[in-house]
């Protein structure tokens, strides 16, 4: 098959091209350093030409209320126009678990907007719901620090190492659309404020972390529910240390 990946050459997209290279198929590794700019439409419809199945792992470059919700609406539109142009059969998005729970912050409104548009499109489809990927740690640490501590909410997360997530996503693009949302899930659920503890302590950050039930995530207030998946989710199998071996070695 033609697949092409939306945001390629990414983390998720770098890597699940690898996968499906391997196995055969025509892979287009699409980003603006290639040529393919959702937004502006440049090299899009090029791209697209005889492929089968798109896989959209594109993401904006701000977190911004405004800006995010104009990236995902007009690169949605865009690409799902460029998809019923070129006869695609199978339109795939990765988005958050909780999206819907989300929607006190700018970011999660706008992933909605972008499933919702997906989901009218009348292309066939699968949203992918991914819980927080291990590599976003750093991020999350960085988003609640004060001063020399990390203020976090205690809220359950079960984070999934991106080698999971490629490996859903490959799987995903070989099966048949299923015009609904799959979830996908790291295999350990734990409190937020503990793993970035964990992570900052392997990592030799001395900061500690301060556990507080009032801290936002990216704008959105969590309960323990928010960003865990009970919905019977594909689980991966790396582990927290295990990723963290791996990505100490790099």
């Amino acid at each position: 098959m033609k697949i092409v990946i939306i945001g390629g050459t990414g983390l998720i997209g770098s890597k699940t091209t690898e996968r499906l290279r391997k196995q055969g198929h025509e892979v287009i590794a699409a980003a603006p350093n290639t040529g393919v700019n959702t937004i502006t439409g440049e090299g899009v419809k090029e791209a697209l030409a005889g492929a089968e199945v798109v896989i959209d792992l594109a993401n904006s470059p701000s977190f911004e209320d405004k800006a995010a919700m104009e990236f995902f609406e007009i690169s949605g539109r865009n690409l799902l126009a460029a998809d019923k142009a070129a006869g695609v059969r199978h339109h795939i998005a990765l988005s958050v678990v909780g999206t819907e729970r989300l929607q006190d912050a700018g970011y999660f409104r706008a992933k909605l907007a972008q499933e919702k548009l997906i989901k009218a499109s009348g292309i066939p489809y699968t949203i992918v719901h991914s819980t927080q990927f291990m590599e976003f740690l750093p991020a999350i640490a960085k988003s609640g620090a004060v001063g020399e501590a990390v203020h976090l909410s205690p809220a359950y997360v079960q984070p999934i190492a991106s080698d999971d997530v490629a490996d859903a996503m490959a799987n995903v693009a070989l099966a048949a659309p299923i015009n609904g949302t799959i979830e996908i899930s790291g295999p350990e659920r734990v409190r937020m404020s503990e793993l970035v503890a964990r992570y900052l302590k392997a990592s030799g950050d001395p900061r500690k972390v301060v556990t507080d039930p009032g801290a936002l995530y990216f704008g959105a207030r969590l309960n323990d529910n928010s960003l865990v998946s009970d919905n019977n989710p594909r689980l991966g199998h790396i582990s927290f240390e295990q990723w963290f071996a791996t990505a100490a070695r790099r």
